[in-house]
């Protein structure tokens, strides 16, 4: 391991143990024993590849333990509402401050969370409304769009002159939730053709829903409720029976002596999958929804959520509705015009939570915008938003990737704000890729030296000074600049682009070169997502990769996630004139102590889980007389612990079980710089650049002329991006065109093509300021992009 000694100025002394995290012998996931030592009150940036044990260390040991121990000083009833944590798997770990963990995941995809709900500014706001808003029409409830209106009445006791007398009252509790579309802002048609073929009947297989079986519950549900004949065909049921087959409200039903509840259809599909964001939904569900529902704003509010009375009430001639909608920017503008001394503390307060939306570069949002379109890296900065104006000191902030999402331009930005946090008296801790942040650390931790099996070791631990001058990969790399194409290619044709005005979109006409790599850039919140994902990425042929999570329980893993093991299970099954099925740990197959899961879970209630090996198959997940079989002369165990290269040999043609089907899929794998992943490894374990990259391979394989790509070099290490790149062109030079949305100037100079959006972001974007060769972009150097292209290459 290389390391630095030097300390640098104000960093503490390595021999006072109070002002250092200490880590010794971390084995958490593919960590080999670690050991490190971190300074307290200093910016400490981890880098390696993908995969290295970045976030096993950061995320997975000591954030975790410090969440853990947090979670341990409430009492035992409070813990009971809490998820339990287990200890990670290190022998010493101290020092540790509280830990607050500002990642990428996603903000949730329930419709009702927006922007101003998801942070403190939309209750601000509507107690700004209860006080100020005219006409006044109640408490902050009367201006939410999730607060139903309730009415109630009843008796209330009062005493007058000794005696005790019961008198009616009525009880009124306003909520501001439109009540046509009960505050979603929109109203649902169905299709019912969609829903079902009439000319069949119910057990004949009429319903086309997906998950609607009459094999299991739903069909035991509809014989047994005795409102209609599950053999007749539903185009001859009269008109009650249909109601009561599409919209039923909930009852209580025995059949069988079993206590059930039936839904009507329609209800059944709103509470299932209606009431997530469409966009969150499974991919055959979501087809689903949006061929037989059809969505249009509500008539009511006019897709504001809110009743007509929290309409109506105004401050300073503009309703609630109307502020949610401003540009942040524009809001925060509104709010220092309001010279009201009786809000003053409040309107200090919503001003600078506003003017921390602008400064950490997120000021072309609205509040009313879902918090589930997010992009990770927007969701990252939003949470970031709380801590910015903490008055808490001598806390320890963990950042997972914070320049994803981030132009070059604004890279800047947020380094200042982390290196805020650090001056605050705060450790900062970073997992990061891109050198423009890893350059302000005051301790840089590389692990390595690879991925996977091939990782887990702190290969370096010093200052950036050293890291550039060391002999890891991170350090090889660090100063690496893309040069532009000797030549571009030509395009082949044209996608159509005309009058786009998908949110800040300004009636953009844009034709899109096929053929080529275009390169669609811009700062964020420029319109780069709403011009591809709004006007290109729905069209026929055109397959779109996005940054959408990977679904999956921690039964899944590479090898059945891309189907890859369907064809290894047949080939185990002709091969030992057995069935498929006994090669699934999820199936025939498993271990019947664990089923299937490898793991004994013991819960002691309060305390953490306790996971330990199955004991009857030894952690292998599988009944012991399935080993027995094999398939060139390995059992399914030892074949799910291949790692995707050694299992591309080993079903190649030359391999010691040849399996064409299953090569392909190993070989997509390889090309997305996967090839160290064991097949068997769980989903749940892999790193965010990992699994876009494995949606990547999936994707590969459908049948579409056009591939979109939203930012792919996303946890990918400077080292990589080179690969990446080969990728692409691999792709391109198969006759395939490829848009790629990307911030990072690698992908920008091997660029065919260019488009840059801007000149801002919001309702400063929203145009197209360029399109061209990278070449010519560099050389007119009117854009930002143009600027920071042109400073990276050395044009």
């Amino acid at each position: 391991m290389a390391t630095s000694t030097e300390t640098q100025p104000g960093e503490p002394h390595a021999a006072d143990s109070h002002d250092l995290i200490r880590v010794h012998g971390a084995r958490v996931n593919n960590l080999k024993d670690v050991s490190v030592e971190l300074p307290k009150r200093r910016l400490t940036v981890f880098t390696g590849v993908s995969g290295s044990g970045k976030s096993s260390l950061v995320f997975g040991t000591i954030a975790a333990e410090s969440q853990r121990l947090i979670n341990e000083t409430y009492s035992a009833f409070v813990q009971g509402f809490m998820p339990t944590q287990g200890r990670p798997d290190v022998d010493v770990l101290d020092g540790l401050t509280t830990a607050i963990l500002v990642d990428q995941e996603r903000m949730g995809a329930n419709p009702r969370s927006t922007v101003g709900t998801a942070t403190d500014a939309n209750a601000m706001l509507r107690i700004l409304f209860s006080r100020l808003g005219r006409p006044h029409i109640g408490s902050p409830n009367a201006y939410s769009f999730n607060v139903p209106s309730v009415r109630a009445s009843g008796g209330i006791t009062v005493e007058r002159g000794g005696k005790t007398k019961t008198e009616k009252a009525s009880f009124h509790r306003l909520g501001g939730m439109c009540p046509r579309c009960e505050g979603m802002g929109a109203v649902s048609d169905f299709d019912l053709t969609a829903l079902y073929d009439d000319s069949k009947s119910l057990n004949e297989g009429a319903l086309t829903i997906p998950g609607y079986s009459m094999d299991g519950w739903y069909g035991r549900i509809y014989r047994g409720c005795g409102w209609f004949d599950a053999d007749k065909p539903i185009a001859k049921f009269n008109r009650r029976e249909l109601h009561d087959l599409l919209y039923r409200e909930a009852t209580r039903i025995k059949v069988d002596g079993i206590n059930l509840t039936y839904l009507g259809l329609i209800p059944q599909i709103q509470k299932s999958f209606l009431s997530k964001d469409v966009d969150a939904l499974q991919p055959h569900i979501r087809a689903f929804v949006e061929r037989a529902v059809t969505f249009t704003t509500c008539p009511d509010c006019d897709g504001t959520r809110l009743s007509r009375e929290a309409r109506a009430s105004k401050v300073d001639g503009v309703n609630i509705a109307d502020v949610c909608a401003m540009q942040i920017t524009d809001l925060a503008a509104w709010v220092r015009g309001l010279d009201e001394p009786s809000v003053a503390p409040l309107l200090s307060t919503l001003g600078e939570t506003l003017d921390s939306f602008v400064e950490i570069g997120l000021g072309y949002l609205s509040l009313d915008r879902p918090a589930g379109t997010l992009s990770g890296g927007e969701a990252q900065r939003t949470k970031m938003i709380r801590h910015l104006g903490s008055s808490l000191t001598d806390v320890t902030y963990v950042f997972d990737e914070p320049t994803i999402g981030l132009h070059p331009h604004d890279i800047q930005r947020m380094n200042e704000l982390l290196l805020q946090l650090r001056d605050k008296g705060n450790t900062v801790l970073v997992v990061e890729h891109k050198p423009e942040t890893i350059a302000i650390a005051d301790h840089v931790v590389d692990l390595g030296p690879r991925a996977g099996s091939g990782g887990g070791e702190i290969v370096f631990e010093g200052t950036v000074g050293d890291l550039r001058d060391s002999d890891t990969l991170t350090g090889r790399h660090f100063d690496d600049r893309a040069t532009l194409k000797a030549s571009v290619r030509r395009a082949s044709g044209a996608l159509e682009v005309r009058g786009a005005s998908t949110h800040n979109l300004r009636d953009v006409d844009v034709d899109i070169p096929l053929g080529v790599l275009c390169v669609v850039t811009g700062v964020a919140g420029s319109g780069k997502s709403s011009l591809i994902h709004g006007s290109v990425a729905g069209r026929d042929g055109v397959v779109s990769v996005d940054q959408t999570a990977i679904r999956g329980s921690r039964r899944s893993n590479p090898a059945t996630y891309t189907r890859l093991l369907d064809p290894i299970r047949r080939a185990f099954a002709r091969a030992n004139g057995v069935r498929p099925a006994l090669f699934s740990a999820n199936s025939e197959g498993a271990c019947p102590v664990c089923n299937g899961a490898g793991v004994i879970y013991t819960d002691l209630g309060v305390m953490a889980t306790v996971e330990s090996p199955c004991e009857e198959c030894e952690g292998k997940r599988f009944q012991a007389e399935v080993l027995e079989y094999k398939l060139g002369g390995r059992d399914i165990t030892e074949v799910l612990a291949m790692s995707v290269a050694e299992a591309e040999a080993f079903f190649g043609a030359d391999g010691a079980a040849r399996i064409p089907a299953a090569h392909r899929i190993l070989d997509r794998l390889a090309d997305v710089g996967l090839g160290y992943l064991t097949l068997g490894q769980p989903l749940t374990t892999l790193s965010g650049g990992e699994r876009q990259r494995l949606k990547l391979a999936i994707h590969m394989a459908e049948r579409g002329g056009v591939y979109v790509l939203d930012e792919p070099t996303t946890g990918l290490h400077l080292a990589d991006v080179e690969q990446l790149l080969g990728l692409l062109d691999r792709l391109v030079d198969t006759g395939k065109s490829v848009i790629v949305i990307e911030h990072h100037q690698a992908v920008m100079a091997h660029a065919d093509w260019i488009i840059d959006l801007g000149p801002g972001a919001g309702h400063d974007g929203g145009s197209v300021v360029f399109e061209g060769a990278p070449a010519d972009l560099i050389a007119d150097r009117s854009t930002l992009t143009g600027e920071h292209l042109a400073a990276y290459v050395g044009g």
